[in-house]
């Protein structure tokens, strides 16, 4: 079955930079668009970024461009998200997720904490 799993979050003080990871399995990674998001305790979960299926084209809400960076290596099956000048409002439970025929499949999320 389809298992996606996030880590590398963490505390972190404003101004600083966290490497999230999600590990895919269950199906072919390689042939499909991978995205992250991200959810705030009291608000709704938003986009983050996406990365096309071999790595191409990526888009970014507007708040995190210049300073999020998603990739992905299809050899390892994982999708990344840098996250580079961290601010307290970037804290948040972080998801990836992939859709596949219709069905959207979400990871169990990474905490992410900026504080001083």
């Amino acid at each position: 079955q389809v298992q996606l799993v996030e880590s590398g979050g963490g505390l972190v003080q404003p101004g600083g930079s966290l490497r999230l990871s999600c590990a895919a399995s269950g199906f072919p990674f390689s042939n499909y668009a991978m995205s992250w998001y991200r959810q705030a305790p009291g608000k709704e979960r938003e986009f983050v970024a996406r990365i096309s299926s071999t790595g191409g084209p990526t888009n970014y809400a507007d708040s995190m461009k210049g300073r999020f960076s998603i990739s992905r290596d299809n050899a390892k099956n994982t999708v990344y998200l840098q996250m580079n000048s961290l601010k307290p409002e970037d804290t948040a439970v972080y998801y990836c997720k992939t859709q596949i025929w219709g069905i959207d499949y979400w990871g169990q999320g990474t905490q992410v904490t900026v504080s001083s």
